[in-house]
C-alpha cells in the first residue's frame, strides 16, 4: 500500500516575514530634469570672451575704422579682389584638369605612366609654392627662348620667352601645377572610393572606358572629391597672397603698397582680412549647394537647406499671425440647429 504525503499549496508568506518592496506609483515620482552646471559655466564664459572682444573692436583707436570704410570698397582695392578672383579661377580649372589626368595615370596598368605621374607629384608637393614661383618668374634667365623644332635638331620657330609668358602667365603656372600635384591625390582618392564592382558590371554590359569614368565613376567620386577639393580651393584663394613676391596687383599685394605709403598697418589689414572672410564664405555656400547636389543618389531625404528653413520659419510666424487676429466663432450645440 503507497502512502500519500500531503503537500501545504503555496500560500501567503508566514506571519513576520518582509513583504515584498511594492513598486512606486509613477504618478507620485518627482521628475527632476538633468541640471548641466559646467555647461553653462562655459557659455557664460564664452558669452564674456565675446562681448569684451566685442567691446575692444568698437571702442580701441588702434583699428582705425574711418581708414577701413574709406579703403574696404575703393577702386584699387576692388580691382585686386578681380586679380586674386581670377588667378584662383584659372589655378583652380587648369590645376584639376591636370590633377584629374595625373590621377588616372596614376590608376593606370602602365608601369611608365604610373612612375612619371608619381614623380611629378613627388616633387611638386616637397618644393614649397613660393619656390616654384619666384622660379618660373625667372624662367627667362634659364631660356632666353622657347620654339618648337626637331628634339635634338634644328628648331622650327622660337619666341622670347619674357614675351610669351609673363608675370600673370608665371603665375598661373606655378600656382597650377603646384594645385595639380595635391588635385590628383584628391581625385585618385575619390576613385577609389568607388565600389570596384561598378566597374565590373559595366564592363559586363560592354560600356566603354572612358564612358564608365565619365558616367558611373565620376558622378559617385564626386561625393568624395567634392569636401577635400573645396577645402583645396579655399586653401588656393588664400595661397595666392604669395604672388606678392612677384610684384602681381593682388589683394594682399595692394594692402601692402597702401599701408607703405600711409602707415596704416592694422586696418589696411583689416581690409583683406574681410574680403578674405567674405570670399571664403561664399565659396563654402557654393560648396554645400554643389555637395547637396551630388549626394543626391545616396540622401533621398536630404535635410531643408538654411534658405528654406527661414522661408518656412516665416511662414509660420505668418500661419500664428494670422490665426490670432482671426474671430473666434462660436460652436452652437446640435439641438439648436433647425
Amino acid at each position: 500500500m503507497a502512502s500519500t504525503t500531503d503537500t501545504a499549496p503555496p500560500g501567503p508568506a508566514a506571519a513576520g516575514a518582509p513583504a515584498p518592496p511594492v513598486p512606486d506609483d509613477p504618478a507620485t515620482l518627482k521628475v527632476v530634469p538633468a541640471r548641466h552646471h559646467a555647461r553653462w559655466v562655459a557659455a557664460a564664459a564664452v558669452a564674456v570672451l565675446v562681448a569684451q572682444f566685442t567691446h575692444g573692436l568698437a571702442t580701441n583707436p588702434v583699428w582705425e575704422w574711418h581708414v577701413f570704410r574709406d579703403y574696404v570698397l575703393s577702386e584699387t582695392i576692388v580691382r585686386a579682389v578681380w586679380v586674386t578672383l581670377q588667378l584662383t579661377a584659372y589655378a583652380t580649372v587648369l590645376g584639376f584638369l591636370l590633377g584629374t589626368v595625373l590621377a588616372f595615370m596614376r590608376l593606370s596598368r602602365s608601369p611608365v605612366l604610373q612612375t612619371v605621374a608619381w614623380t611629378y607629384i613627388w616633387i611638386f608637393r616637397s618644393i614649397p609654392m613660393i619656390v616654384q614661383l619666384v622660379f618660373w618668374f625667372n624662367l627667362s634667365a634659364l631660356y632666353d627662348r622657347l620654339g618648337f623644332g626637331i628634339p635634338f635638331g634644328p628648331v622650327f620657330w622660337s619666341v622670347d620667352s619674357n614675351s610669351i609668358i609673363g608675370t600673370i602667365g608665371a603665375a598661373v603656372i606655378g600656382l597650377t601645377l603646384h594645385q595639380a600635384a595635391y588635385a590628383a591625390e584628391i581625385v585618385r582618392g575619390g576613385v577609389l572610393a568607388v565600389d570596384e564592382g561598378q566597374l565590373e558590371a559595366a564592363a559586363a554590359l560592354g560600356i566603354p572606358r572612358l564612358r564608365q569614368i565619365r558616367r558611373i565613376v565620376l558622378p559617385q567620386a564626386m561625393r568624395a572629391i567634392l569636401p577635400t577639393a573645396g577645402n583645396e580651393i579655399i586653401g588656393l584663394l588664400k595661397g595666392t597672397s604669395v604672388v606678392y613676391v612677384m610684384s602681381i596687383g593682388e589683394l594682399f599685394y595692394q594692402v601692402q603698397v597702401i599701408y607703405g605709403r600711409n602707415g596704416r598697418v592694422i586696418p589696411l589689414l583689416l581690409v583683406a582680412t574681410a574680403w578674405y572672410v567674405v570670399l571664403t564664405s561664399l565659396l563654402s555656400v557654393a560648396q554645400y549647394y554643389v555637395e547637396r547636389r551630388y549626394a543626391r543618389g545616396a540622401d533621398r531625404t536630404p535635410p531643408p537647406t538654411p534658405l528654406r528653413r527661414a522661408r518656412r520659419f516665416v511662414r509660420t510666424l505668418r500661419t500664428a499671425a494670422a490665426q490670432r487676429h482671426r474671430p473666434v466663432v462660436p460652436i452652437k450645440p446640435l439641438g439648436d440647429i433647425r
